[in-house]
């Protein structure tokens, strides 16, 4: 993988840009750590913990919003997107995806069918959250091996633990979109009176198609398909042609047919809180309407060929194809209602400090359609998950211990059900302890215990004892460093498409076939961890690898069909869940500088990072769609009244696809932003102020090597974002 020469420039100018600041002389504002609520034993800030732990507050989210959940995270470090439109995408980090990233609302897992499939949106988005929480790598100690990518904990503050400082206060956003002629609502009002707060939440979106830069096929697809068109016999050479030229007039290009989005989400929050206590309610409603970009061209093309094959076709018969190939597109409708009651309260019991627990119920359908008004499969998801964590402090040992349970039902029914009904039960127990010395270093340690059982309606039940520990250590050394090293090893089951997977599955294009044999997917994981910071630098550095003894992954295959091998089924390649070993090696390297009354009577913050991740399986093949060597890099400044900044992501080719997968060309995309700050006029808390985007200035054509759709469905093109945060 490498970076053009023209990128690489652009890249180091951007960094060394902010080199004019360093002669500032006013002292830089201290900074403080952030607090991180995802994890287990007690609480700890970001440079406490040994993985990579990002915290994006709501300021910064209003700034990174996008359609969905992994969109809005991919320029972090270390985390790429399942893009799938705007519609659907999960996070991805360091090249993990699926279930091996729990993405959890509160600290409870979202209950819904995303993790099954690419096309299925997440229950849960960055629209509404007050904060979101990242840990890469392995989290075995909170949650078990079905986290060994790591976590994405998005924090709504529906139910609080804390009174707030005003007895009401609001905030909400309003923007529009060019790229999709879209707009984005989100307005959120905080009541308080005595011990109780009532919080009210409503969001919206209203994205239409969006732009994209040139066709949607990428030049590596449409090439491969004009050699296709090549191999044909000479004697059809003159009806290839015709039907060639009339394929490129069908080609979908400068805007991406059917990839609106359309949602709601209405919510709730009823809390006690009491001196050392509290308790509380909530409950989240959102429906979402949005289209599966990429499959309407292949309709097309099916129907093409029929019309080439049929020479009786008259004129108004072809009209009428065309109208019908517009009703066609396919899409889905999403509902998703949930229950969450939560409390804890500070203990004075001797050796007990505290006691935390959850326990959400939801109940989540969607439908897919493949044109309007004809429902096709229906998949539902509904379950119950509860957790409950007891603190404790023997001498210096300081730890939780807790139990943890899921019970699911899972079914699709439908033409395009792959996946038949699944109930999935797990019940956890963990202990997590810490030892801190003098010296300020700690020791750290977890252990937790699992079984997992589903039950498959036609293939059975399967059930799995799994096991995961962890054993870590970081010191604050001299002049500001720090360094921490940890070791986990951890067990994941496999889930239910995994293991009972048997049909097609237009979304992705492929006709997925699982192995109920599968049996349980085991990592060990090393990280280590170097940090430095002064008032006005920091640098970090994390270096992982992960061997995983039976990785499970999805790949092209062969089954039997009549005694006979085939590589196709109902006119769809056939995939096929396997595994063997693997091994994952990266690194993520992230700095921060800040100049104070800098340049222009500016205060100056400038960041750079790089992450890169490579995964091999042990018969020498690549691990399918891992994410390239990423670039990000930022420049702001604050004047008070106003604010402005520049942003530039760098993508390397991924030229290690996997099988059957084409290479990924790298990008650059630059962005601008500035912002009239109307709190320092009166208007609003801090926060309030009018901003205008400019992403993808450039007009770049973007693929996530990440994305089952990378070369049918680019990422939009050029954007300008225009909006307003209120708060008060």
């Amino acid at each position: 993988m490498k970076f053009p020469v023209s990128r690489r420039v652009i890249a180091t100018s951007l960094l060394l840009s902010a080199s004019p600041f360093a002669f500032a002389q006013e002292e830089a504002p201290e900074t403080l750590d952030t607090i991180i609520v995802t994890g287990v034993g007690p609480q700890r800030t970001s440079d406490e913990m040994v993985g990579n732990v990002t915290a994006i507050d709501r300021g910064e989210l209003v700034q990174k919003l996008s359609g969905t959940l992994g969109d809005t995270l991919s320029t972090e470090a270390g985390v790429s997107t399942t893009f799938f439109g705007q519609g659907a995408s999960r996070p991805v980090l360091r090249g993990l995806g699926a279930e091996r990233v729990l993405v959890l609302a509160n600290g409870i897992g979202t209950i819904d069918a995303s993790a099954a499939s690419p096309d299925h949106q997440v229950a849960t988005d960055g629209i509404d959250a007050e904060k979101i929480e990242i840990v890469r790598g392995p989290a075995a100690l909170a949650y078990g091996g079905q986290a060994i990518g790591g976590v994405v904990n998005v924090i709504d503050g529906l139910i609080v633990e804390s009174l707030p400082d005003e007895p009401v206060s609001f905030d909400g956003f309003a923007a529009t979109n060019s790229a999709n002629e879209g707009s984005e609502l989100r307005g959120k009002a905080r009541f308080a009176t005595g011990p109780f707060v009532l919080t009210l939440s409503a969001s919206a979106r209203d994205f239409g198609d969006y732009d994209i830069p040139g066709f949607a096929e990428s030049s590596l697809l449409r090439a491969m398909e004009e050699d296709e068109h090549d191999d044909h016999d000479d004697e059809d050479h003159d009806d290839e042609d015709h039907d060639h030229d009339e394929h490129e007039d069908e080609e979908i290009r400068d805007t991406m047919e059917n990839s609106f989005l359309q949602s709601e989400t209405y919510s709730a929050g009823f809390s006690w809180v009491g001196d050392d206590a509290f308790l509380g309610f909530a409950i989240r409603q959102q429906t979402s309407s949005y289209g599966l970009p990429g499959h309407e061209h292949h309709h097309e093309e099916e129907e093409h060929d029929d019309h080439n094959d049929e020479d009786d076709h008259d004129d108004e018969d072809h009209d009428d194809e065309d109208h019908e190939h517009e009703e066609e597109s396919p899409f889905i409708d999403l509902e998703q209602t949930r229950y969450d009651i939560r409390g804890g309260a500070k203990l004075n019991a001797g050796p007990l400090t505290h006691i935390a627990g959850n326990l959400s119920y939801a109940d989540y359908e969607h439908i897919e359609f493949e044109g309007a008004g004809e429902p096709g499969t229906v998949f539902t998801t509904e379950g119950t998950e509860g957790r409950l964590e007891l603190g404790h402090a023997f001498g210096e040992f300081v730890g939780a211990a807790g139990v943890q349970f899921l019970d699911k039902d899972f079914s699709a029914d439908g033409d395009e059900a792959f996946l038949t009904p699944t109930s999935t039960k797990t019940f956890g127990a963990f202990l997590f302890e810490t030892l801190q010395f003098a010296d300020h270093s700690v020791l750290e340690g977890g252990l937790r215990f699992d079984n997992t059982e589903l039950d498959n309606d036609i293939q059975g039940e399967r059930s799995f004892d799994l096991f995961s520990a962890s054993a870590g250590a970081h010191k604050h050394l001299e002049s500001g460093w720090w360094i921490g090293g940890l070791v986990s090893y951890t067990e994941r089951a496999p889930n239910e498409s995994e293991l009972f997977a048997d049909g097609p599955h237009l979304a992705t294009s492929q006709y997925e076939v699982g192995n109920a044999s599968l049996s349980k997917e085991k990592g060990t994981n090393i990280e280590a961890s170097l940090r430095w910071e002064n008032d006005r630098f920091s640098i970090s550095g994390n270096i992982f690898h992960a061997d995983f003894d039976g990785f499970i992954y999805l790949t092209p295959g062969v089954v039997l069909e009549d005694g006979v091998e085939v590589d196709e089924l109902d006119e769809l390649p056939v995939f096929l869940f396997q595994q063997q070993g693997a091994s994952f090696t990266g690194a993520e390297i992230e700095a921060e500088a800040r100049f104070p009354e800098g340049l222009l009577g500016a205060n100056w913050v400038t960041s750079a990072s790089l992450d890169l991740v490579d995964g091999e399986l042990d018969d020498g093949g690549n691990v399918p769609y891992l994410p390239p060597m990423t670039f990000h890099a930022a420049l702001d400044g604050d004047w008070g009244l106003w604010s402005a900044g520049v942003n530039v992501t760098a993508a390397a080719d991924q030229d290690d696809p996997g099988t059957g997968i084409l290479p990924t060309d790298g990008y650059v995309m630059t962005g601008l932003r500035g912002a009239v700050n109307l709190s320092e006029l009166g208007f609003g808390k801090e926060g309030t102020q009018f901003f205008v985007e400019g992403r993808n200035l450039t007009d770049e054509e973007v693929r996530y090597s990440t994305s089952v759709l990378k070369d049918s469905v680019p990422a939009p093109g050029r954007n300008i974002r225009v909006g307003i945060r209120v708060a008060f």
